[in-house]
């Protein structure tokens, strides 16, 4: 190839790769699932306790929140009500009565429950009432496929 087309190329293969550098995450990464909001104002979806690995979490760690109540793998359809709620630190402090289907599926009944949970921002929360276990907000791409359909 000449020399001379060579030097017309080289800014187009420059521009070409520097767009590539600042270019936009693909669509497959862009994020789908619900804005923060419901009772908690919490990020719908699966949380896992802190020290676990979203990828594999154990079923006692992990936490679904819906914007209604946060469930357990033991406890579903939980609604919770807000009985008291307070400035803390850089968060909230929410006081409320949660109530819970008493069993991970099938027939059950229904119980209630008195929680203090601290939730600092959309992705943290700490229950309080439950030896301050602290929770964190796992993106549906880091979980296991068997929890990325009940996200």
């Amino acid at each position: 190839m000449p020399q001379t087309n060579v030097r017309r190329l080289l800014p187009s293969i420059a521009l070409l790769a520097l767009a590539s550098l600042i270019a936009k995450p693909a669509a497959a990464d862009a994020d789908r699932t619900p804005p923060p909001g419901g009772v908690n104002k919490l990020k719908p979806g699966i949380f896992v306790a802190e020290g676990a690995r979203c990828s594999r979490p154990p079923n006692a760690a992990i936490r679904r929140y819906d914007g209604k109540g946060i469930s357990s793998v033991h406890r579903r359809a939980c609604i919770a009500r807000i009985l008291s709620k307070r400035r803390s630190g850089y968060g909230s402090l929410y006081k409320v009565s949660q109530s819970c289907i008493d069993t991970g599926a099938g027939p059950g009944k229904r119980v209630v429950e008195q929680q203090t949970i601290d939730i600092p921002d959309a992705l943290h929360f700490t229950i309080r009432s439950q030896g301050n276990t602290a929770y964190r907000y796992c993106p549906i791409r880091e979980l296991p496929p068997g929890l990325r359909a009940t996200s």
